[in-house]
């Protein structure tokens, strides 16, 4: 008898939003193990993110500014090993260059800056501002085969992790990834990605789908500062 195919209820995603994003990596005081322990290097270095963040603010382009510590960067191959993240989000694409050419962004010492939109989404991110977030930097053949793989496993991590909202960023121009995936998660870090990995069915519905589309998923936890 064949085995019937499992399918999950598409959520309900939600026009673009408007915005230009800046994506940066920083590597400060990467921990050789996942979880990641106190630095006295990474807290001088957050709080000078922090003072930037404020400065970006301040300019009219820029909607928001996030700075981020990772608390887990599990041992995978590929994995950037980011300690200090940061978000900029500007009014609109257009401004992303005003915003990159301004003096307190090129003060950020960052190992990767990108560049990018949002082609859909899912929920509020931003809405708490608290709690841990995921940015998830795929690989994939290009940008259109990341968006549809993501939107393909959307149900099931809805159905069974209780991820309500995301908002991918789709890079503009070159970029190691194909896509980052910014959401935020319920509960901790290691619980959410150890009840992710122990469910069969991720096995079974969601490897086999990000397969189809090329996609490599390199996952990183962080929480807001």
């Amino acid at each position: 008898m064949a085995v019937k195919a499992e399918k999950y209820p598409e959520p309900q995603f939600l026009p673009p939003v408007a915005s230009g994003y800046i994506y940066l990596g920083l590597s400060v005081a990467p921990p050789r193990v996942p979880p990641v322990h106190h630095s006295a290097e990474r807290d001088k270095e957050i709080e000078r993110c922090l003072t930037l963040a404020d400065r970006l603010t301040a300019l009219p382009e820029v909607v928001r500014a996030r700075v981020f510590q990772a608390v887990l960067i599990p041992p995978l191959k590929g994995l950037p090993r980011f300690d200090v993240t940061m978000l900029v989000e500007t009014a609109s694409p257009g401004d992303i260059e005003h915003v990159r050419a301004s003096g307190p962004f090129k003060e950020i010492d960052a190992k990767l800056v990108m560049p990018a939109d949002n082609p859909v989404r899912l929920g509020d991110t931003e809405n708490p501002a608290t709690g841990t977030y995921l940015f998830n930097h795929f690989l994939a053949p290009d940008s259109d085969a990341a968006v549809e793989g993501w939107k393909s496993v959307a149900g099931w991590y809805t159905a069974n992790t209780g991820v309500d909202n995301s908002i991918p960023l789709r890079p503009l121009g070159e970029s190691p990834y194909a896509m980052v995936n910014y959401a935020r998660i319920p509960g901790k870090a290691a619980p959410f990605l150890v009840r992710q990995l122990t469910r069969p069915s991720f096995h079974r519905f969601v490897r086999p789908r990000l397969k189809e589309h090329g996609m490599t998923a390199l996952p990183l936890l962080v929480r807001p500062m």
